[in-house]
């Protein structure tokens, strides 16, 4: 049987349906990964792992190559899979390419924002408003991400998009502290975020920007503080111990 016969005799539903089933596997691994269920260094078991889904262990040894290539995982050879560990060194240079990112889609944003996405910004920011007043790290550190994941989602571009996204993920293995350094740190985090907001809702595309490279920065020198001090955090990121994936 040729190639071509072979892959013309595969069932084209049976594909779709392998390819979705190993999206949902990739999706619900990368969300214990992302929200600190799975921490750095932990090793993934491909036959648990099928277990708990209640799936064959193809779509998860799929879904391990999918996380590796969005930098969530490694592969080392004879001894299997485990969760990356991201040094201080690497998230150096994710912060300095999110930093031109954010700028980029602030300019972008700024360009031509709407009623409707200032207030979805708006609400965002009264969710860190919230979570401020009632000392609500999690809940703070969510509303944070999302606060940024809508400005460069509402900058249009898909492509830009993609590329924060794998390094917002990447940066979720970033263990550190810092938001909880500093007894004031999510105020003046909050009063960054809400100046970035006061330029976009002006159209200033050049402030925004410059607003946004500085937050970005200043969540950079904090996660330096925390750790050169000794604060980095035990728990995983984004608990009441440890600094939001976005920045801060």
């Amino acid at each position: 049987m040729t190639e071509y016969m072979q892959t013309a005799s595969v069932d084209p539903i049976e594909v779709v349906r392998r390819h979705s089933l190993t999206t949902l596997v990739r999706d619900e691994i990368e969300r214990h990964i992302v929200q600190g269920e799975l921490a750095p260094g932990a090793k993934l078991n491909e036959a648990d792992w099928a277990a708990r889904l209640q799936v064959s262990r193809g779509p998860v040894r799929e879904a391990f190559r999918a996380l590796e290539q969005a930098g969530l995982v490694r592969t080392e050879k004879n001894r299997g899979v485990f969760v990356r560990t991201v040094s201080l060194a690497e998230a150096d240079e994710i912060y300095a390419v999110r930093a031109v990112l954010e700028e980029a889609a602030c300019r972008m944003l700024a360009a031509n924002i709407d009623a409707s996405q200032l207030a979805v910004l708006r609400d965002w920011l009264d969710a860190m408003r919230a979570a401020l007043d009632a000392q609500d790290h999690d809940a703070y550190a969510r509303a944070n991400v999302a606060f940024h994941d809508a400005i460069v989602a509402a900058a249009g571009n898909l492509k830009l998009y993609e590329t924060y996204r794998r390094l917002v993920s990447e940066l979720s293995l970033f263990r550190r502290a810092a938001l909880v350094v500093h007894a004031d740190a999510m105020e003046r985090s909050l009063a960054e975020h809400r100046a970035i907001l006061t330029a976009l809702a002006s159209r200033d595309a050049a402030h925004a920007a410059a607003l946004m490279h500085a937050h970005v920065n200043g969540g950079l020198q904090r996660a330096h503080a925390a750790c050169e001090g000794g604060g980095v955090a035990a728990g995983p990121l984004g608990t009441a111990r440890s600094a939001p994936a976005s920045d801060d």
